[in-house]
């Protein structure tokens, strides 16, 4: 739970099963997070080893972000949660 809970880290996370993001495209992915919070948590991913980061040496510069292995040993764990939550949601509306 120290690697994973947080707020947006299993957001992010489970963004990023499918396969690379960009940072824009992933962070309008979420649209409730700040820019600041958003760095700071892909920071913290990727020094905790859960996502890495490529940077591309052009103009404007381009960041992609995906899983590492380790953050890919997560899969089940976010897809349980995004199942669990779809259904729990039915029980509060």
């Amino acid at each position: 739970m120290n690697l994973i809970g947080t707020k947006w880290k299993p957001l992010v996370l489970f963004h990023l099963l499918d396969g690379a993001l960009r940072s824009g495209i992933l962070q309008k992915q979420i649209p409730e997070i700040s820019n600041k919070m958003f760095t700071q948590t892909v920071r913290e991913l990727e020094k905790e080893g859960l996502i890495s980061r490529k940077v591309y040496p052009v103009v404007p510069p381009r960041v992609e972000y995906k899983l590492s292995e380790r953050g890919k040993s997560l899969e089940n764990i976010l897809r349980s949660l995004d199942a669990w939550g779809k259904e729990d949601i039915k029980h509060t509306i």
